[in-house]
């Protein structure tokens, strides 16, 4: 029983990361109908990114308050990330939003090979580690045999993924940045005939869901301790399978989907083998899509007549 509960609360963290990254692919395609490919490299950039800062705070600075260091690297990565996306909608997404359809795609994947390959140019092929941070843990056990733990990473992630979902969908449902995102996903041009700056939107879309993507870029920092180059492309193919599993275009399904992937891959590698572990998280996601083609909290598509 305690091998269980370690995998599930092993499982739970893993899904909140897929879940912070796949809310972008799903707030993005919600909008525009555009899968932004280019979005696990964003997350990977921002991993770089808070592992820069952070080295900055820690080893150059000599900030000696850790929750002061990671709280500015959080702000200062989620700002650059998000100027970084910013920049990739203008300059990669806007200028083909009106052409055919592959165009856009093309684009995307083009902008994930570029990132990928400018940080490799910028900070080499090697793993880079990361300063050790949140070593604390929990330990429950009646001392007989295998002992659960729970480390204050995985509470961190946890938490911050909790918090952000719910700040997420009360400004999608509540405010008026999120009633102009649902008016654009009903119908762009009539959304602009009634006022709403259609562009402006969209950036807006991409720059949260880029800020997102730069939390999971701490967060994954935090609890593996080392980042690759080539780390934006599983675990953005796995949230896009995330978010197509909860759902794409629903925030909660997003986060819903993650977590049953985590929990997949977590039950799978202990149970079974680490080597099919992802063909079982994507055979789940064939046989869902099967029964329930609008993944598990998604709606059905309704044609315009």
């Amino acid at each position: 029983m305690e091998y269980f509960i370690q995998q599930l609360i092993n499982g739970v963290t893993l899904g909140s990361i897929y879940g912070l990254i796949a809310i972008g692919y799903t707030m993005v395609f919600g909008i525009i109908g555009m899968v932004n490919f280019a979005h696990g490299d964003v997350f990977m950039l921002s991993a770089f990114i808070a592992l820069i800062l952070l080295l900055i705070f820690t080893q150059i600075l000599g900030l000696g308050f850790l929750s002061i260091a990671l709280f500015l690297v959080l702000i200062l990565s989620m700002l650059l990330t998000s100027l970084w996306a910013w920049a990739i909608e203008r300059l990669a997404y806007r200028p083909l939003r009106g052409s055919f359809r592959l165009a856009p795609l093309i684009s995307a994947i083009g902008m994930s090979i570029f990132l990928a390959n400018l940080v490799q140019i910028a900070q080499g092929p090697r793993n880079k580690p990361a300063p050790t941070t949140l070593t604390g843990v929990f330990t429950f056990g009646d001392g007989t045999g295998f002992t659960v733990t729970l480390s204050h990473r995985q509470i961190l992630i946890v938490a911050v993924t909790a918090v952000l979902l719910a700040a997420f969908w009360y400004v999608v449902q509540k405010t008026p940045i999120g009633r102009a995102q649902r008016a654009c996903e009903q119908d762009r041009r009539m959304a602009a005939l009634l006022g709403v700056d259609v562009n402006r939107t969209i950036s807006l879309t991409f720059i949260m869901g880029a800020a997102l993507a730069a939390v999971a870029g701490l967060m994954f920092l935090i609890y593996y301790g080392v980042v690759h180059f080539n780390d934006g492309f599983v675990p953005g193919v796995k949230a896009f399978t995330a978010a197509v599993l909860g759902g794409i275009g629903s925030l909660p399904g997003a986060v819903l989907g993650g977590l049953l992937i985590g929990l997949v891959e977590a039950f799978w590698s202990a149970y079974f083998s680490t080597d099919y572990k992802d063909v079982a998280t994507f055979s789940i996601l064939v046989i869902t899509l099967v029964f329930l083609p609008s993944g598990l909290l998604g709606r059905p598509d309704v044609e315009k007549v």
